[in-house]
């Protein structure tokens, strides 16, 4: 997994407050976060043997992080400790309609670099997948990409070129990244459907995009969608992490498209019940019987 490392601070609010005024905090939790960091521990829950490529500063904030990821099964030994930096911060404001808005202070040291993934190319040259999480350099993805040209390629997130496109597998993108890489609204099925395979002339061998309603996935031969479920719905920070991380383990076990798939969205749904972007998986609720 290359991606963001962050601590994640939950505050669960009855409203955001105006100028000038304030509300008061209904729930509050700290926790190990960032898309990287979620999609790994995701991962782990579900069996697989996992491994983080990211980058934390040098505070006490760091040591808790890596902690947290060490005991949740992911393999930390890849976690670059940036010098006077401090750790990634994402602050997640939820109200009860369970709309977020983040505060993000993200030091540019705390991205992955190409030394980095250098760094960690023998652990790339070996895996079986690798999820590249797209909120990195260009030059860092396109790096994990070549020193992991072996394995499964999977993307999430908005692709910033076609060089990046055609290595992929796998590519998922939430609405808004997937109508941005596509210059298509996708505010129906069918217009996700024809993204898709559009996309699939472009390189990857499956493509999960979102709609408002529907998770849709397109591969050469087939085709899947899975309308939003009656989960109630209390933070959606975490859900399209889950999803990938489940989307991924399933392809790696040899499960069809379609089952793989039917995880995916099954593991999202699980992750969207809680707020905070933190998964908290039961592989047998979640692997398919």
């Amino acid at each position: 997994m290359v991606g963001q490392v962050a601590r994640d601070l939950v505050l669960v609010v009855p409203q955001v407050p105006e100028a000038g005024s304030s509300a008061r905090v209904e729930q509050r939790r700290e926790m190990l976060g960032g898309k990287g960091a979620n999609i790994a521990v995701a991962a782990a829950q579900l069996g697989a043997t996992v491994a983080v490529i990211g980058a934390v500063g040098s505070d006490a904030t760091a040591d808790w992080l890596i902690g947290q990821a060490a005991a949740s099964g992911v393999d930390t030994r890849h976690v670059s400790r940036r010098p006077d930096t401090s750790t990634a911060l994402i602050v997640d404001v939820v109200t009860p309609d369970a709309h977020w808005r983040y505060l993000e202070d993200i030091p540019d040291a705390t991205l992955v670099t190409e030394a980095d993934i250098t760094a960690a190319k023998s652990t790339l040259a070996s895996v079986r997948s690798v999820i590249i999480q797209l909120q990195q350099p260009t030059e860092t993805t396109l790096a994990a990409a070549k020193h992991a040209s072996a394995a499964r390629i999977v993307l999430d997130g908005l692709p910033t070129s076609d060089k990046m496109i055609a290595a992929a597998d796998v590519l998922r993108a939430d609405q808004h990244e997937g109508e941005q890489l596509t210059g298509t609204t996708l505010d129906t099925v069918d217009k996700a459907v024809t993204a898709g395979r559009d996309l699939l002339r472009r390189g990857p061998s499956l493509v999960a995009l979102a709609t408002s309603d529907a998770n849709v996935f397109v591969w050469a031969d087939g085709q899947a969608v899975f309308p939003l479920g009656d989960t109630t719905v209390r933070d959606t920070t975490g859900g399209g992490d889950a999803l990938v991380a489940a989307l991924t383990v399933g392809l790696d076990h040899g499960l069809h498209p379609h089952d793989a798939a039917k995880m995916a969205v099954t593991a999202s749904a699980r992750t969207v019940d809680h707020v905070g972007g933190r998964p908290d998986l039961d592989p047998r609720e979640i692997w398919p019987r």
